[in-house]
């Protein structure tokens, strides 16, 4: 299937696994692939969800406060911050020197003992879920690519993950945007 995405459905993956990593999440769900798509600006999907009140930076801070920090998490950095340490600036700063996640992932091993850069994170079943159905909005439209237009309809389909809950949070209407995105589809021309 992925042999039939765009330059830009792969960054989407990409982009998605890294939003992951930097919330340090065990795995690629839903809310990850919506921040993937609003991650584009230029996008097909960023656009449309934009005319709808969501950009990245407001759905990040839902997908944030939607899985909140472990107690442990939240006692060091209050700690810090009574001694004027904001963990958030440093996590900002270490994560643009090192890449997202760099103070979360634990360092792995190779079975020599080096290190290995970077971790494999899954996807969860509804976000393959939502990977298989933008397969299938591309078929339906007669496309023979996935784009992240695709991979926003399959999003909007599955209808059940975090993805969803903070479209519904954001006073999304996923029945208009769905049309809006299917008719901006069929205006485009196909990759190539």
């Amino acid at each position: 299937m992925f042999e039939r995405f765009t330059d830009e459905a792969r960054q989407v993956v990409k982009l998605a696994q890294e939003s992951a990593r930097r919330l340090n999440h065990r795995f690629i769900g839903t809310e990850h692939i919506l921040l993937g798509l609003l991650d584009q600006p230029q996008s097909l999907s960023a656009g449309a969800l934009g005319r709808h009140g969501l950009d990245h930076e407001r759905a990040y801070r839902a997908v944030a406060d939607l899985i909140p920090r472990t107690s442990k998490d939240a006692l060091d950095a209050d700690a810090l911050e009574t001694i004027g340490i904001d963990l958030s600036v440093i996590r900002e700063k270490v994560e643009a020197a090192f890449g997202p996640g760099a103070l979360d992932r634990p360092p792995l091993r190779d079975h020599r003992g080096g290190l290995v850069s970077g971790r494999h994170l899954s996807f969860s079943s509804r976000a393959k879920k939502v990977l298989e159905l933008s397969l299938r909005e591309a078929l339906a439209l007669k496309h023979k690519y996935i784009g992240d237009g695709h991979i926003l309809l399959g999003l909007l389909r599955e209808g059940e993950g975090l993805a969803s809950r903070v479209l519904a949070d954001a006073g999304v209407d996923s029945a208009v945007l769905r049309q809006e995105v299917v008719r901006e589809l069929g205006t485009r021309r196909t990759p190539g």
